[in-house]
């Protein structure tokens, strides 16, 4: 199945050792494996939902057993630190198999809908969740392991059948992936993880015949592939990344809210769709949160977690580093400054020095484009609603957070910031929540993973409505006499009518007259 025309080269982003190369595949094993894993989703989704259970309770066992040795894996792949590699994927993953085998047969079960009306009161509903078929999932390299992870579980938890291509700069993760979905001695073919480019891979899976599209990356790319996908109305779920903003109001606990914007800014190095990369903090304690910011970001290790114990990884690709190195440079260009910027010592990968920036504006790339490194912005912000308007200020809408002690303030906030997902002293942790939604507003992206939303993206509404009156004609088929339809005319004036019409729709209802 495999073809040997093309390889990718494996290296380790954190010193540039080159690991070896992996073969990639081509188009026709793309469509091969397409058509296996729909022959084996045949049998799959007659199981039911406690045998598919049964299945991820191996995966939960054997992910548990070797969560360590994955996250060390995970760690030399993606340059991000052990503990980080363990907290956010391997840890989520665990959870997630865990929220999904307690919760997908009471999301997905069939269950009866009454009747909304006069008319359907002498039928029976039943609604079902039918699972797509071959669902493909293309996920990007930040977090290699939870984000296709949870979407997987999802999507077999589902009845589906999966078509997996992860992204070739961790492309060692993909192994770990499959280990873990072994594990669960699921039928043969019904998971297939294939390698290919990443430029032909949404194309090749869309004409391979999936059902439908997971794709987690770049704005960009995400509406090629909305625009691909509409060739053939195969339906997408698309998760497109953040600019996300941080609001500390003046009665937050200042100490908290660093550790937080730590937390947030520059854990994975800065890499994450959900963290923070715009910090609001209001005037009265901006001296205060800069300071204590610029202690604490200066006391952490950037390093080579494999090499020594660190708080900071390197980033994932070369091309990242210049990314955020550009925006940086075009920021300071136009007048914004450094006030704060850690340190490393002498590593020979894709390291770039933690940095927080200050004096700047909206015109800037780095406040209207994703950074998507060790990065952030603080400004100063006076009232609350004007910081509601700066926050909202961008393309992006995926993840915000307000920082309050005052609980009625911070719901009051939430509540008009135009994102997915808003915390509340706290952020970057709800993706590691398995029974909420994810997924962002506006060009963050379109429709929702995980939880029960997650659930039903994974499945087709089915409603299946059977009429249990014994009649040989039914009031409205063909042909209608004047008073049936006179009895119509009367239903609807009772149903929607004020006391007068109401009052003659009852006289048209009871004895098919005209009444005018």
């Amino acid at each position: 199945m495999i073809a040997e025309a093309k390889r990718t080269q494996i290296i380790k982003p954190a010193n540039l050792q080159k690991l070896g190369f992996v073969p990639q595949n081509t188009i026709d094993d793309i469509n091969a494996a397409s058509a296996k894993i729909r022959s084996a989703q045949q049998i799959w989704q007659q199981k039911s939902f406690r045998e598919r259970g049964t299945h991820l309770k191996k995966m939960r066992r054997f992910l548990a057993s070797h969560g360590q040795e994955f996250a060390e894996q995970i760690s030399r792949d993606n340059g991000k630190t052990v503990q980080d590699a363990y907290l956010t994927e391997i840890l989520p993953g665990i959870l997630a198999l865990d929220y999904y085998i307690k919760h997908t047969e009471r999301v997905l079960k069939p269950r009866s809908i009454k009747g909304s009306h006069i008319f359907s009161s002498y039928k029976s509903n039943l609604l079902q969740h039918v699972p797509f078929g071959v669902v493909g999932i293309i996920s990007p390299w930040n977090y290699p392991f939870a984000i296709p992870f949870s979407e997987i579980i999802m999507a077999l938890a589902a009845g589906n059948g999966v078509l997996f291509k992860g992204a070739s700069e961790t492309i060692m993760v993909n192994q770990v992936l499959l280990r873990v979905v072994r594990s669960g001695d699921l039928p043969h073919d019904l998971f297939i993880p294939v390698h290919m480019d990443g430029k032909t891979a949404g194309k090749a899976f869309l004409q391979s015949g999936i059902d439908k599209l997971f794709f987690t990356g770049s704005v960009g790319v995400g509406k090629i592939l909305m625009g691909l996908a509409s060739e053939t109305l195969t339906p997408v779920s698309l998760e497109l990344g953040g600019n996300d903003a941080m609001i500390v109001f003046d009665d937050a606990q200042v100490k908290r809210a660093v550790n937080g914007a730590i937390w947030a800014g520059f854990q994975n190095a800065g890499q994450s769709c959900g963290g923070v990369e715009r910090i609001y903090v209001h005037e009265s304690i901006l001296d205060d949160f800069l300071n204590q910011l610029k202690t604490k970001l200066e006391s952490l290790k950037v390093a080579d977690s494999e090499r020594e114990w660190a708080d900071i990884g390197s980033l994932t690709t070369a091309k990242q580093v210049e990314t955020v190195k550009n925006h940086i440079k075009e920021a300071i260009s136009k007048g914004a400054r450094i006030h704060a910027k850690g340190r490393i010592n002498g590593e020979a990968g894709y390291f770039l020095e933690p940095t927080v920036l200050t004096n700047v504006t909206n015109d800037m790339l780095i406040m209207q484009e994703e950074s998507f490194g060790p990065v952030v912005t603080v400004c100063s912000f006076s009232d609350e609603k004007s910081v509601i308007k700066e926050a909202n200020d961008s393309i992006y809408g995926l993840t915000a957070s307000v920082w309050t002690r005052n609980r009625r303030r911070g719901k009051r906030v939430a509540t008009q910031l135009e994102a997915g997902v808003i915390t509340i002293n706290d952020h970057l942790m709800t993706h590691g929540m398995p029974g909420l939604p994810w997924g962002g507003f506006k060009q963050s992206g379109i429709g929702r993973t995980h939880g029960e939303f997650g659930l039903l993206e994974m499945t087709q509404p089915r409603a299946i409505v059977f009429d249990y009156l014994p009649l040989s004609k039914l009031p409205y088929w063909l042909p209608v006499s004047k008073s049936m339809y006179y009895r119509f005319v009367g239903a609807g004036m009772l149903i929607g009518g004020d006391l007068v019409t109401r009052l003659k729709g009852a006289i048209k209802l009871i004895f098919g007259i005209s009444l005018k």
